[in-house]
């Protein structure tokens, strides 16, 4: 006879934390774990291959975990016979199994999981209790207390409040002033190499697959063949140990050198000085207290100048709290957001990244390959070559929460439809990130070996970037010429001639019919599915 389940303790795929809120007064002999996989959390976006075997590699190590400390389990794989193939379809059948008295969880990453579990709890007339998530240092409350009455929310005013309330990099006598003078060191973080390109990058910490991992590859291939991206090498960290590590290895080879080229590009260096943590960070392998408070001793013993170890600071303690207040706070209705009225469809090379332009090759032949591509490829050359070309910012959306590791929606839909697409009307920006192809061509060697001319905006060799960005401006010029930010941006737009604007225009319209009558061998232009970086 089954024991009595007093609490079926849920446990995510991004919340693999023998130390979360869910976990509080657990009891070994009453209540169970309940885990699961479903094919729908792999194709309610298109996921890659290599997003999969994350979640399910790291699910499957945490669960062989909880089973050698003899704790209850119930879990689900993909492959069992029976599965629904939801979250909400499995939970409902492992409470008319167990018959729990109640249900308990950390608060998801995800609103559409939390309506989920919630409709299936009430359905099942059971109580669900949902728990703070301490992996953060702040709560959801906080920020909507800090939000209150502001006419604008702008990341520097929250981190700084956070800085104050923690004291992490702060010095004086009652700890009130930032390390060095200076809240941030922004300026300091946009070097960009030389000729001679990066040197002696360190590589990154990567793992061979284990068993497990093997085994979780080999479903995939099998069950998931259709879907982006690669498994010719899969070697993410998938355990708290792993993740450990490549925390120790950044500190000591990468984050020396993180802070000055943190922005910058180069062909063939996928990696560069970043942490590679934010897989880790989202899967609640690794807390971000402790990736903070490693940077900030190695701060203090002298080993890691200050801009870098505030820059890396800055995006934990700063991005990615700001990022997790604004979705809890905003949605459901921050999702359908469209403040450009953007509606053309994702191009199809953004599946496979064959394309002449360089810079968007690099970029998601990489994220194809990998599931990972840093910030500034993220931000300024898929999101803001989207942007420009008046993507839907829905479908730039399904596509990074398909393609990334790391990608959490808490975290990567404010990143995109906010920052990215300036979907939310201004809410996470303060203005469009809107650039020529001169700003890749700065930060990069990708423009050195394309055959288009950063410089120009019409002609045959004229950059799409460029071309695009006065199409943009000119597009939007009435909304944006009210924007403080943009002014001097429509001013220059002002002053273009206005035949040679007309072919600007022109040869806008013509890059935009090419790239969009490309159709993948799924016939849809990509519009597949249904739906961030230290």
């Amino acid at each position: 006879m089954t024991q009595p389940v007093r609490n079926l303790v849920i446990i995510l795929g991004d919340q693999l934390d023998a130390q979360s809120s869910a976990w509080d007064k657990f009891d070994l002999e009453s209540d169970m774990v309940w885990m699961a996989e479903v094919v729908e959390e792999s194709t309610h976006v298109w996921s890659a291959k290599q997003r999969v075997v994350v979640f399910l590699s790291a699910m499957r190590h945490f669960a062989e975990d909880l089973k050698s400390r003899t704790i209850r389990l119930h879990y689900t794989s993909i492959e069992d016979e029976g599965n629904a193939g939801t979250l909400g379809g499995e939970l409902a059948r492992a409470i008319e199994r167990y018959s729990p008295q109640g249900l308990v969880m950390t608060a998801p990453g995800d609103w559409r999981v939390l309506t989920a579990i919630k409709t299936t709890a009430s359905a099942q007339g059971l109580e669900l209790e949902v728990r703070d998530d301490r992996h953060f240092f702040s709560s959801v409350r906080d920020f909507a207390a800090h939000a209150k009455g502001r006419k604008q929310l702008r990341l520097e005013y929250w981190y700084r409040e956070l800085r104050k309330k923690t004291g992490i990099l702060m010095t004086g006598p009652n700890r009130d002033q930032p390390e060095g003078g200076a809240w941030n060191y922004d300026l300091e973080n946009r070097g960009a190499f030389d000729a001679q390109g990066p040197q002696q990058v360190p590589p990154p910490t990567r793992f061979e697959p284990d068993a497990i991992t093997q085994r979780v590859i080999e479903m995939v291939l099998a069950r998931m063949p259709d879907h982006p991206g690669s498994l010719e090498r899969f070697d993410w960290p998938v355990t708290r140990s792993q993740a450990l590590q490549v925390l120790h290895d950044f500190i000591e080879k990468r984050l020396p050198f993180f802070g000055q080229y943190q922005d910058a590009m180069w062909t063939g260096q996928p990696w560069l000085y970043h942490s590679h943590l934010s897989v880790a960070l989202n899967l609640k392998l690794l807390n971000p207290q402790e990736a903070v408070q490693a940077a900030e001793t190695a701060y203090h013993r002298g080993e890691v100048p200050l801009a870098s170890v505030e820059g890396f600071i800055r995006q934990i303690l700063g991005w990615r709290e700001f990022v997790r207040g604004i979705y809890w706070t905003q949605m459901p209705e921050y999702a359908s957001r469209n403040a450009l009225d953007a509606q053309h469809r994702l191009p199809a090379f953004f599946w496979h990244g064959e394309t002449e332009m360089v810079c968007l090759r690099e970029s998601i032949q990489q994220t194809l390959k990998h599931g990972y591509a840093h910030h500034i490829q993220r931000l300024m050359v898929t999101g803001l070559y989207s942007m420009l070309l008046g993507v839907d910012p829905h479908e730039v959306h399904r596509w990074y929460l398909a393609v990334y590791v790391d990608a959490v929606e808490w975290v990567e839909l404010p990143n995109t439809l906010g920052m990215s697409q300036y979907a939310d009307g201004g809410v996470m920006a303060s203005k469009p990130y809107a650039a020529t192809g001169k700003y890749i061509q700065r930060m990069s060697n990708y423009c050195k070996g394309c055959r288009y001319d950063p410089s120009k905006s019409e002609g045959e060799n004229a950059c799409p970037f460029t071309t695009l960005y006065w199409d943009f401006l000119k597009r939007h010029e009435a909304v944006l010429a009210r924007n403080p930010r943009m002014v001097m941006q429509v001013k220059n737009l002002s002053r273009l001639d206005p035949t040679r604007l007309e072919q600007i225009l022109q040869k806008a319209d013509e890059h935009r019919r090419q790239v969009l009558a490309a159709q993948d061998d799924r016939g849809v232009g990509g519009s597949v599915g249904h739906a961030v970086d230290a």
